[in-house]
This record gives C-alpha cells, structure tokens and sequence, in this order.
C-alpha cells in the first residue's frame, strides 16, 4: 500500500478528539455541575425549582421567583476514580504491549460557577451566568498497554450566558439567553511506528525498532454560541412545573499537531510533519422538563428528565494542511440519552433547609466497540445530599455531596493498525461542592 493511500494513519493523532463527546464526570461529556443548591437533590427540579440566581443555567425564566438582586460564586471538586483491568489486549500481529494497565487515569477536576441576577424593569430580570458546561481530564501512565489510543486528554470550557426573563402573567414566565462559548483541547498519545512504516509500504521498515515509539501531542481551540429558552408555569404557590431547552453549539476546532522522536524513515515518507489542523464538532442540544412540589411548611418534592441529543455526534472528521495523510474519519454513532433524577427538601428550621436526591445518567455509547480509552464511561447513579444555611438576610452558603456508582465497563477498541484494547473499567466519582449566596 503506498503512503498517500494510507489514509487512516492520523487516527492515530486525532481520534482522541472523541473526548469532546465524553467525560469522565457525567454520562457523555455535560458537566451538570452548575449549581450546588441544585447538586444536593440530585439536579431534579433544575428547570423547576427556581431557588437562587443558579436558575439562569437551568431555566432562565426561574429568574422572576427570585425576589431581590444576587450575586453567586459555586464551585465544584470532581475527583474521579478510572482503573483499566486488562482481558485480551494486544499490539498489531496479536504482540504484547506490557502489563501496564495505566494507573488511576482520574484527574480531580474543578467546575467554576458565577451567577448575577437584578429586576430591570417590572416583570423583567436580567441575569448572567459564566460556567464551564463541558469538561475532561484524563491520564495514563506513558508506556501503558493502551498508550496506542491515549495518553493524557484535558479539555476545558467557558461559557457566558446573559439571559432575560419576562413575568408573562401570574401563572406563567418565559425566558431566553444566549451562549457564548470557549472549548480548550489537548491530546497525547503513542505512535506505532514500526506498524505504521509496515502498514505503509516502506521497504526500509526492517530498520525501525518495534519497541520505538513516537508521541504525538494535539491543541486546539474554538469559540462557539447557541441559545437557551425557558418556560415555568405555576399551577399554585405550592406546584410549579419548568421547561428548559439548550440548542447545539457548532465549535470548528483550530489546532496544531505536534510530533516527538519520529523515525527519519517515517519522516521522509511525509508522514507526522508538524502541521495546523482542524475539525468540527457539534454539541449536543438538550430539554429538561421539571416538577416541583411544596408539600407543606417542611418538605417539597421534585423530579426531572432530561434528554441529550447524542445523536447529532455520528462522526469525527480531521483535516490536515500538510503532510501525506488524507482526512480522518473516526465513526461515532452515539445515541440520545435520557437523565431521570428525584428529590426531595426537608426545612429543618428557618436558618437550614437539608436535601437529598437520587439520579440515574444513561451513556450515549452503544456499545464496548464505540468506547475508547479517553471515554470510559458508562450508566451510572447518582446519591447526593446537601443544605443550605441562611447566615443572614443578606448572606447564604450551600454545601452538597454526590456519590457517582458507575456500570463497570467493558471495552474492545481497536485502532486502525490492530492495535487492541479489550478489558474492563471500574470507575467511581464523588463531587465536593460549596456555594456563596449574596442577596441585597
């Protein structure tokens, strides 16, 4: 096969962008971690409760519950635990690729919230929310039996969300906002050069080492904008119900691709020469539909689902302004999921309200062939608890705790020169969470 034909060769740099539809903190790659107050009951009731300025996120129109000006700082500590057990892995040719099953790749994230909310005119509030609404970090020992698909993968968002919501009637609030949105990639990885030179063509590959690998290392950056809608409608002071709808964001990734102790074999083939790319990935959009529920003076009910649209992400396609290689082209085909989560808020007295929830997160992947190392995810469910704490009239703080039991995870992926990764992940998460809450 000759080398311009080899048009797969740059999955081995770039297939690992799939991370930007996946992490390691929720079911595809959504960091629901937007809010402590809502975090303690699970997220359910996000588009429904409408408690303090984090409704910006969740439902703008929750904003006309709100009774004065506030202002909210949150912040959230992810630290999750990912461990790879291996069953049949191999390197192209059925070869050993060691015993190194990669360590805890789990990297202790930090999600940042800041919400602002004020009456503009009457029946008018206008709010803005800056988040980071998707998020992975992960890392593997360098020379692991998986160093083929990944190595490290971090990517990091920024989101600015200035919303308006209008009091359309007693019972009824609309809301809308726009996203203006920042994405942050990068990706490393292994390089079998031996296999690629063999895969390729080249006569002289007898001279390459199979234990020398090259490393390749992936930036890139975009900024993106969608909108968000909101709908809540009281049927009493005690019963509410919220609507929320979050469009796609298109990010059109600008990047370089970087590459280290490539074999002059390779290298005067054309191939791994340091070069700018690009590619293009479509957010998913997202409706969540709540319930709310005030029993009495103590306890209130809430539930939620909420539905991602998954699959809008059917593949990964890399273009490349130099080198020999073509585009490539990496098959995703995740499907849309669903969120199902219920909690409940007990007054424990007129300073401390406490919460419990309990959620269960589908994965978008469908199946061990469609999972890869940087995306080892899986269903999982959700335990969480929280409080919040009335300091003053003015000042309030939120404390919430969440337990994430994921399915152990199987996978079998194998990249374009046969090397195989087949095994199992078992995985867990707990989320840290404090919130400051200022009124005035």
């Amino acid at each position: 096969m000759k080398p311009n034909q080899f048009t797969y060769l740059p999955i081995v740099t770039f297939a690992s962008l799939t991370l930007l539809t996946g992490t390691v903190f929720a079911a595809g790659f959504a960091l629901i971690e937007q809010s402590t107050s809502n975090m303690g009951s699970a997220y359910a009731g996000g588009s429904a409760s409408a408690e303090d300025a984090t409704t910006i996120y969740f439902n703008p129109a929750g904003m006309t519950e709100l009774d004065s000006a506030e202002a909210i700082f949150g912040l959230h500590i992810v630290q999750p635990s990912t461990r790879f057990s291996d069953s049949a892995s191999s390197g192209p040719g059925g070869v050993s690729l060691g015993t190194d099953t990669g360590g805890n790749a789990g990297v202790t994230g930090f999600i940042p919230n800041f919400y602002y909310t004020r009456e503009v005119a009457p029946q008018f509030r206008f709010g803005l929310g800056i988040n980071a609404p998707f998020g992975l970090s992960t890392e593997y020992d360098k020379n692991w039996i998986g160093r083929y698909h990944a190595i490290e993968s971090h990517m990091q968002s920024l989101n600015i969300n200035p919303s308006l919501a209008y009091r359309a009637s007693d019972q009824l609030s609309l809301g809308a906002g726009i996203n203006l949105q920042y994405l942050s990639v990068e990706l490393t990885n292994a390089i079998d050069q031996a296999a690629l030179c063999s895969g390729a063509g080249i006569t002289s590959c007898a001279a390459i080492p199979t234990t020398n690998d090259g490393y390749a290392k992936v930036t890139g950056t975009s900024w993106g904008w969608g909108v968000n809608l909101g709908l809540l409608y009281k049927f009493s002071d005690a019963t509410r119900i919220g609507a929320a709808w979050r469009s796609s964001i298109k990010h059109e990734l600008e990047g370089d691709a970087k590459f280290d102790d490539i074999d002059p074999v390779l290298k005067g083939a054309g191939f791994f020469v340091n070069t700018d790319a690009n590619a293009k990935v479509d957010l998913p959009a997202t409706l969540s539909i709540s319930s709310y529920h005030q029993f009495d003076s103590r306890w209130a009910l809430m539930g939620d689902i909420t539905w991602t649209q998954w699959s809008s992400f059917e593949e990964l396609r890399i273009k490349y302004d130099s080198g020999t290689q073509g585009d490539t082209v990496q098959p995703e085909e995740w499907e849309d999921s669903l969120r199902y989560a219920l909690g409940v808020h007990y007054r424990h007295s007129d300073q401390m309200l406490l919460r419990a929830g309990i959620a269960y997160d589908e994965t978008p992947i469908p199946d061990t062939e469609r999972r890869t190392p940087r995306i080892p995810g899986n269903d999982r469910t959700w335990l969480a608890l929280g409080l919040n704490y009335q300091v003053s009239h003015q000042l309030s703080f939120d404390l919430g705790y969440a337990h994430l039991f994921v399915n152990d995870t199987a996978i079998s992926d194998t990249n374009k020169l046969g090397a195989k990764l087949d095994g199992e992940y078992e995985s867990e998460i707990d989320i840290f969470s404090g919130q400051i809450n200022w009124a005035y």
